[in-house]
């Protein structure tokens, strides 16, 4: 009579080529986690970005009546822009980038300033949760780099082959 089952090394080789599969997934896992947050980081940025803009052709400012970029150096606080947008604009603002960071805004003049406000920026910190005053415009490959939205368009965002 015949025993039936897996001898000690079968065992050893399978589990060692799960070992090998785990270890070429996780970190192809990792970048994509990674590059998921910073899309929904991006996605929202627009979203809101939409939002203030509609008000703004109402309006005709940013302000009430977004470290800044460019000159936008006046904070806003979400709570007043929610204030302002929230149902005409928009349904719901995202508050929280994908790192769960609060979105940093930006317009360059004060909120409550009789002044209207005519440039904005949404800024996300990144992977890093950061901002980096000394961010420089254009596409990066760093997983830390600072997302700005400004004026419409992504002034400094992830583009390509990310490095971390």
């Amino acid at each position: 009579m015949q025993k039936k089952g897996f001898t000690l090394i079968e065992l050893l080789i399978v589990v060692a080529i799960i070992g090998i599969l785990a270890a070429i997934a996780i970190p192809n896992l990792l970048t994509a986690m990674t590059r998921a947050r910073q899309r929904r980081s991006m996605a929202d940025m627009r979203t809101l970005a939409t939002a203030w803009e509609s008000r703004n052709v109402e309006v005709n400012r940013y302000n009430a009546a977004a470290a800044g970029y460019s000159g936008i150096d006046q904070t806003v606080d979400l709570s007043d822009l929610e204030a302002a947008l929230v149902p005409t604009y928009v349904r719901k603002i995202p508050k929280l980038d994908g790192w769960g960071q609060p979105f940093l805004c930006y317009t360059e003049v004060a909120w409550s300033n009789a002044t209207g406000a005519s440039r904005y920026a949404i800024i996300s910190g990144g992977a890093d949760k950061v901002v980096d005053p000394g961010s420089v415009p254009g596409p990066t490959t760093n997983f830390d780099c600072d997302i700005i939205f400004a004026q419409g368009a992504f002034v400094t965002y992830p583009e390509g082959i990310q490095q971390q």
